[in-house]
């Protein structure tokens, strides 16, 4: 088994983007770095993900087509999201870092008075990514 977390269990980080390279791209990278991964497509599953799962880091999409999510007639994007995850008490605390195709300073400053950690934009520097995971939640034995 790989010991690449200090921490006692691997650290979960759960994904939620709506493009399916971006998952498999970011699920992969996380993996390899000794991460266990949690995806969603949309607002449904990420909330379900958290109550289930309680994940230890959301990286989190801001910008869903209209069509994903639409069970329950929720029109998901990642402000909403943000917003569930901070009125649930399974959400409480959870560091969000912000992945967004979105290049607009006043959705950035939106995302960081929501309490969201970091906001990157796509394509991603997956280094950077990683840094800020680790500042974020302790480092691991992986190199730096």
């Amino acid at each position: 088994m790989e010991t690449q977390p200090t921490a006692k269990t691997r650290q979960r980080i759960l994904v939620v983007d709506d493009c399916k390279v971006t998952v498999r791209l970011l699920s992969n990278l996380l993996k390899s770095n000794g991460y266990d991964v949690l995806t969603a497509v949309d607002g449904s599953e990420a909330i379900a993900a958290v109550r289930t799962q309680k994940p230890d880091l959301i990286l989190l999409d801001l910008n869903f087509p209209p069509d994903v999510g639409h069970g329950g007639g929720v029109p998901w994007d990642g402000f909403l999201i943000i917003e569930w995850m901070r009125l649930m008490d399974e959400g409480t605390g959870i560091p969000i870092l912000v992945i967004t195709s979105n290049e607009s300073a006043k959705s950035d400053q939106r995302a960081l008075a929501a309490g969201v950690r970091r906001v990157f934009h796509k394509p991603l520097d997956h280094a950077a990514v990683l840094v800020a995971i680790r500042e974020t939640l302790g480092p691991t034995s992986a190199p730096t």
